[in-house]
């Protein structure tokens, strides 16, 4: 048991003691916001049972500027007054209080630079951030290094917290694994050794199509450490540019390496202009984003392993070498574990993309474990088809503008109707958007009801039994159902003991090409 939560155990009467307290707000102030453990020791800080984020937030900040107030009156908030455990707990609580303090800056901040674009946002009220800092004993390199943590702690709770909607345990739990992806989980080890060091971990990300993850990847990657430049006043650079993300799925395969890493005039026939790919406008402080991954054939495997490896790579018909310094986050609808079984998909680049693993949970599945998400949900997107701005409240979730309001009622009633509660929903998120679009026009939506589809095993023993089936027919549809299981035209050429220019024939002519 933590050592705090044996001296948290003395009779209430007695109340905690001042170094209690100080040893609870070091280890809370910056936990992970959605764990378990983060919740218990705000209401053990505030002393008292608190639901309310802002009411419990403004307890936290009058104790802390308590237990600050103290030390000040005695002339020990300097950590210059302090060694050892003591030093680092109250390091820790200085930290918690110049971070209250600017808390609505900082969220205002963001907000701004989403407004503003990609030229770096001012901060107006950097100076007195870096001034408190230095008052509590912090070196100036190491107080802009907390400055800029502090900024990014905003932006993770802006699109970790507020972007990615649902009061379900199991969205609770992926929002707790985003931050965690994000600031590891000790943010404390994370402030002192790896802020700068995040680009060698790499995060994969698992999830059925329409389920969320571009914006999963969005916001880890916009949530990414942005130094802060003391003589121009701003952040070296706006997070709305830090993120680049690109569908592997959407370019054929000749293509695929100009996307990745760009091309030079006159590499190829048709490449009358030189190419920036994904590499070349990834941020060294950001990360792109690379979709689909499990489309991906062999050999570009092979050069993105290379690049993950040694950072380096090369535009298509050029020499040069551009260096890549951001992190990599990939994701797939696809079984991996199947691809890599069948050797479709490389073993030792899953390894290198897998730092993290993390899996958005389907909708139907959040609506099973929370049926009010829906009314959620449905509400979030009105609010976006509406075009009405948000409105932040104490929590900073955007609240339904008037419009959005007055919809979200009857629209969640239908769907509720019709599919009904026990839909599942296979399109997830994304077929939900289109469901309330299909609700405001009709006033119903049916569901996406999958039509049953051949078994083409079955077809080819019905026609055989029939005697409709001919030796062409017989082969084509043979190896379309090899190729279906094995993935590659070589295996099914062993498998038939026919040449693979045969195989492609009959798999083709099965197919309609």
């Amino acid at each position: 048991m933590p050592p705090y939560k044996k001296r948290m155990a003395r009779p209430k009467t007695a109340g905690p003691s001042q170094g209690d307290t100080i040893a609870l707000i070091a280890r809370a102030g910056f936990a992970n916001p959605f764990s378990e453990e983060f919740a218990i020791m705000c209401r053990q800080i505030a002393g008292r049972e608190i639901t309310n984020e802002a009411e419990l937030r403004a307890m936290m900040r009058e104790t802390v500027d308590r237990v600050v107030g103290g030390l000040e009156s005695s002339g020990q908030a300097h950590l210059a007054a302090h060694q050892g455990e003591r030093r680092a707990e109250l390091r820790m609580v200085f930290l918690f209080q110049a971070y209250q303090q600017f808390h609505g800056a900082l969220d205002q901040l963001v907000l701004d630079q989403v407004a503003l674009g990609d030229a770096p946002a001012p901060v107006p009220f950097a100076r007195e951030v870096l001034a408190l800092l230095a008052r509590r004993g912090f070196e100036e390199e190491e107080a802009r290094r907390c400055f800029a943590i502090f900024f990014q702690i905003r932006r993770a709770h802006h699109f970790i917290g507020h972007g990615l909607l649902g009061r379900s345990p199991c969205m609770g739990e992926f929002r707790r694994h985003l931050w965690q992806n994000v600031f590891t989980h000790d943010i404390r080890s994370y402030e002192r050794r790896l802020w700068d060091r995040m680009e060698d971990f790499s995060t994969l990300l698992f999830g059925e199509t329409g389920t969320g993850k571009g914006a999963a990847a969005a916001a880890i990657g916009r949530s990414s450490f942005i130094p802060f430049d003391e003589r121009k006043q701003v952040f070296v650079e706006s997070f709305t540019r830090n993120f680049v993300a690109l569908n592997l799925s959407q370019y054929p395969e000749t293509l695929i390496e100009s996307e990745l890493f760009g091309h030079r005039k006159g590499a190829f026939t048709g490449a009358v202009e030189s190419h920036q790919g994904v590499f070349a406008r990834g941020s060294t402080h950001g990360a792109i984003f690379l979709d689909e991954i499990g489309d991906v054939s062999m050999p570009v495997q092979i050069k993105l392993l290379q690049v993950l490896e040694d950072r380096w790579y090369s535009p298509v018909g050029s020499h040069e070498r551009a260096r890549f310094s951001g992190r990599v986050i990939a994701a797939t609808h696809r079984p991996l574990a199947e691809l890599r079984q069948r050797g479709v998909f490389r073993d030792d680049f899953y390894y290198r993309l897998c730092s993290d693993t993390i899996t958005v949970p389907p909708l139907r599945q959040r609506l099973r474990e929370e049926p009010g998400e829906l009314a959620e949900l449905v509400g979030h997107l009105l609010h976006r088809m509406t075009g009405e701005v948000a409105e932040h409240g104490t929590s900073g979730r955007g609240e339904p503008g008037e419009a959005a309001a007055e919809l979200a009622a009857p629209v969640t009633e239908a769907l509720r109707q019709s599919p009904g509660h026990d839909y599942a929903w296979p399109g997830n998120v994304r077929e939900l958007e289109q469901a309330v679009r299909r609700v405001l026009i009709t006033r119903r939506y049916e569901g996406d009801r999958p039509h049953p589809t051949p078994d083409p095993c079955r077809e080819l023993i019905r026609a055989m039994e029939s005697g409709t089936l001919d030796a062409d027919r017989l082969l084509s549809g043979y190896c379309a159902l090899l190729y279906d299981r094995c993935g590659n035209l070589e295996a099914v050429a062993r498998q038939t003991n026919l040449d693979r220019r045969t195989v492609k024939k009959y798999v083709h002519q099965r197919r309609g090409h």
